[in-house]
């Protein structure tokens, strides 16, 4: 497929041709259906880029998926001074394949950048420990910003989303006005993928129940609840260092330098661009297709039939930084 050019995404972005964008002055967030952005970003399995790198990776990617230009640009596209802003990052592979800590950072300060209140940026996953064991440091308060689990502070009642009954973290359900999905580009036992969508299992206190027929329905029914899907306006991937087989979790041999960071306003395309290069990384070492290993990723269509993103191949607009 043809990677758009920047000026190609502004020139859309300013005449409103891609069907559903919105433009932040008016009626609300910059959305591109179908475009994921994406900068370049080598290191090695277990090293740390530079800050310095690291900002350039995010604001570039950020910048390409919303067409600005500048990363600051595009964050201020999305996100509102008055917003709280919750950035739920995947940390069950521990370290070594969890978002690094310092591109999370430099979304921080982004986010930052475009007026967002440093003590209204909370950056979570489901418990401490497993923030702790990536490589994160917990922070109750802020600045520079707060860094915490949920650990187990649910609603005290369910809600409902399709086939999925729920008690959601009360810092998706009650605090936060925007939210980030902050995953890595990983290969799933049995949804096929698990990208920027599946993350939000971790926001609800029995993930355990929708795992039957690959997470079908249940990834899209989490991510249509409208705790999620009012809110959610980024989705970004950590495609530095990328598996291909063995996930969830961390499989020694199965990762591979993919040297890639997306960035999104469509969750269902990031997860769409995770998954093509999986399978490309399986064909390369000539494993069977996801499919082939009887775990085809069905969520994704489930999603697009809910009107969360573009799941086809064909509408999938790659813009590079």
């Amino acid at each position: 497929m043809r990677r758009l050019t920047r000026r190609e995404l502004a020139l859309m972005l300013g005449a409103g041709a891609i069907a559903g964008t919105t433009r932040a002055e008016g009626s609300g967030p910059v959305a591109l259906p179908g475009v994921v952005g994406m900068a370049e970003a080598k290191a090695k399995l277990g090293r740390p880029l530079s800050r310095e790198q690291a900002d350039r990776v995010i604001a570039g990617a950020m910048a390409a998926a919303v067409g600005a230009g500048s990363g600051v640009e595009a964050a201020a596209s999305i996100f509102t001074p008055g917003d709280t802003v919750g950035i739920k990052v995947n940390c069950l592979a521990g370290r070594s394949l969890s978002p690094r800590v310092e591109l999370v950072e430099a979304l921080v300060d982004l986010l930052a950048g475009a007026g967002v209140d440093r003590r209204k940026i909370i950056v979570f996953e489901r418990t401490s420990r497993e923030l702790e064991r990536a490589g994160f440091t917990i922070r109750r308060q802020g600045p520079p910003y707060r860094c915490v689990g949920t650990d187990n502070d649910y609603d005290r009642l369910p809600s409902s989303s399709g086939a999925i009954g729920s008690c959601f973290a009360r810092i998706v359900s009650t605090e936060c006005t925007a939210l980030v999905s902050f995953g890595v580009v990983k290969d799933h036992d049995l949804s096929g993928v698990s990208a920027g969508m599946k993350n939000w299992y971790g926001v609800i206190h029995n993930p355990n129940k929708y795992h039957q027929n690959g997470c079908d329905p249940f990834i899209a029914d989490v991510a249509r609840h409208p705790f999620i899907r009012d809110k959610l306006r980024l989705t970004v991937l950590d495609g530095v260092v990328a598996q291909c087989h063995g996930g969830p979790a961390y499989r020694p041999g199965a990762t591979f330098e993919l040297g890639l960071v997306s960035a999104s306003t469509d969750p269902v395309a990031a997860d769409l661009w995770a998954w093509q290069v999986i399978e490309a990384e399986r064909r390369r070492r000539g494993m069977p297709t996801l499919e082939e290993a009887g775990r085809p990723v069905r969520f994704l269509a489930t999603a697009a039939h809910h009107g969360l993103g573009v799941d086809h191949p064909d509408r999938l607009r790659l813009v590079t930084a």
